[in-house]
């Protein structure tokens, strides 16, 4: 192991913030409405909300609060600035400004570890970057490679040959098998599985024999991947996720499967095998995608959907087997129907026997 270099210090900072709202105004994007000057401590929503907050409305059905939230500044848009009755920022996209405010307490409360612990093992052969952090029972094989400012939890494990780019972010217990690429930026959680074996079998003789996955998995940069995710090796050539791309938790992978760049998918979904999904794509909860088709850019597949046939691009399909909305939505309108379709034809059936 390589546990000369030992740094067990965190960053320790204070859990909440304090600035006026002009200076938030700054940092969220906005316009200030009323006192300039009023203190911000924090962030919470608008019915939790308290004195020293501040809080947003973006969703209109929570419009209903604005004039009870009992926090010290609101983040409106332009349309709603009228109903506001104490201090606010007025901003095109208050969600957006409100996650910016977010994103700086994040970073100013963040304690990640710092340095190599004594209690890991490190191959000889692995190349180690600059500033990395790799905390205790880690395990780094033979011809990996850590990109600097990467972070690596305790517990985790990257297989030989294996690639992790610069200021990555790798939670306890992540299993990073051999020979994966992993891009710059990115943020992989508790319990992931990079790079397991695609699932492939033949029949043979009347019993199931396994296919080798020697392909690889990459993922490139800025992706999210959260936890209890897997995404399974490549047969051969490889599984692909494009940039910017952001998996929720329990998410299922399959070999060679490709997504493109910034698209959403969605806790509890299963993509099958070599299946090929666009850029800016959104796959909502529990949704399944067969294997060998193709998801064009811009879809949408609604929460709990079952694809079983390619999807232009920009269409939107919900339903099983998915359809274009609109066409689904009339298929449960006429479902609902069905009961009382039924007593309908009952008696029919009675009129027309008498």
């Amino acid at each position: 192991g390589r546990g000369s270099r030992v740094n067990t210090k965190t960053f320790s900072k204070p859990d909440t913030m304090e600035k006026t709202l002009s200076e938030i105004a700054e940092l969220a994007g906005g316009e200030v409405l009323g006192d300039r000057g009023i203190i911000i401590t924090n962030v919470a929503g608008i019915t939790e909300a308290k004195e020293g907050d501040i809080t947003f409305v973006a969703n209109p059905k929570y419009e209903q609060y604005i004039s009870s939230t009992k926090a010290s500044a609101i983040i409106v848009s332009e349309d709603q600035k009228n109903k506001v009755t104490i201090p606010a920022i007025v901003s095109k996209n208050p969600y957006l400004s409100y996650s910016k405010i977010i994103i700086h307490i994040a970073k100013e409360i963040e304690k990640h570890p710092l340095g190599i612990s004594k209690n890991c093992s490190i191959s000889g052969l692995a190349k180690i970057g600059e500033n990395v952090a790799i905390s205790a029972f880690v395990v780094i094989d033979e011809n990996a490679q850590i990109g600097d400012n990467s972070i690596i939890y305790p517990n985790s494990y990257i297989g030989r040959n294996s690639k992790i780019g610069k200021g990555c972010l790798i939670y306890p217990n992540v299993t990073i098998r051999e020979n994966v690429i992993i891009g710059n930026n990115v943020i992989i959680h508790s319990v992931v599985v990079v790079g397991s074996d695609g699932f492939g079998y033949v029949q043979e003789n009347g019993s199931l024999k396994k296919i080798p996955q020697i392909g690889i998995v990459e993922i490139a940069d800025d992706v999210e991947i959260g936890a209890n995710t897997t995404i399974d090796r490549a047969t051969t050539g490889k599984t692909f996720i494009g940039k910017g791309t952001k998996i929720d938790n329990l998410v299922q992978i399959a070999h060679n499967v490709c997504v493109g760049e910034n698209s959403i998918i969605v806790a509890q979904v299963g993509i099958s095998g070599s299946t090929k999904i666009g850029n800016g794509v959104t796959i909502a909860g529990q949704a399944g995608v067969i294997g060998h088709i193709s998801v064009g850019d811009g879809a949408i597949i609604a929460a709990q959907a079952g694809v079983i046939g390619d999807v232009p691009s920009k269409e939107t399909v919900s339903g099983y087997p998915a359809r274009p909305h609109r066409q689904a939505m009339k298929i449960y309108a006429l479902i609902q129907k069905l009961p009382e379709l039924f007593e309908e034809m009952k008696k029919a059936r009675k009129r027309y026997r008498e």
